[in-house]
């Protein structure tokens, strides 16, 4: 008989519950305060978290990469499905004060063997990955069309781009959107889930 897999939603370990929770209540003061909209933390709601989770895990074999860690939130979601696949979440940030915070969120989780911080440009590391399973694009909205163009030609059969904030940012990213449903290299989707997901999944030729 073969073992099972821990449940990735019901078996999260308390250290990671920890500082989720942590960092939920910390966004949650954000957005009420005088916090400048900057400084933010500006992260996923839980149920994002959940889908990225479940979306990662069933990738095909490659790197699992995100741009935009901001605290660390969304990668904290993302290293439940590197830890089912015995793999790591390489997250990229360019902010040094949001560099530091996510420094904690991983020590604090206890996820360090599961998630890779990596400090400056992603394009720099991104263009070495010819082999890209999944990306989640959570960053300055401006950029998104760059890192679009560069990602969709690394990702392998099946792989996955995920970017955030579709919906609410919606007229600033009609264009962004339109390119990937017009894209015959993916199939693109928007999905009404938390701010609204864009999922392109990378035709297998």
């Amino acid at each position: 008989m073969t073992s099972q897999l821990p449940s990735m939603i019901y078996d999260i370990p308390q250290a990671v519950q920890k500082r989720m929770h942590f960092l939920e209540e910390q966004d949650a003061r954000d957005r009420q305060d005088s916090t400048p909209h900057e400084a933010r933390l500006r992260q996923i709601p839980p149920e994002t978290g959940i889908l990225l989770a479940l979306l990662a895990a069933k990738a095909p074999s490659g790197h699992l990469i995100e741009i935009g860690t901001s605290a660390g939130y969304s990668a904290l979601w993302l290293s439940l499905a590197a830890r089912q696949r015995g793999d790591k979440i390489h997250t990229h940030e360019i902010d040094p004060q949001k560099l530091k915070l996510a420094q904690q969120t991983f020590q604090q989780a206890e996820v360090e063997d599961w998630v890779q911080l990596i400090s400056g440009d992603p394009a720099e590391s991104i263009s070495t990955m010819s082999d890209l399973a999944f990306c989640f694009l959570d960053t300055d909205k401006e950029h998104y069309p760059a890192y679009y163009q560069l990602v969709i030609p690394n990702l392998v059969a099946g792989g996955m781009l995920v970017a955030d904030n579709v919906l609410s940012h919606a007229e600033e990213l009609d264009s962004f959107v339109a390119t990937a449903k017009n894209d015959s290299s993916v199939d693109a989707v928007v999905l009404p889930v938390g701010k609204g997901l864009l999922l392109a999944r990378k035709v297998e030729r």
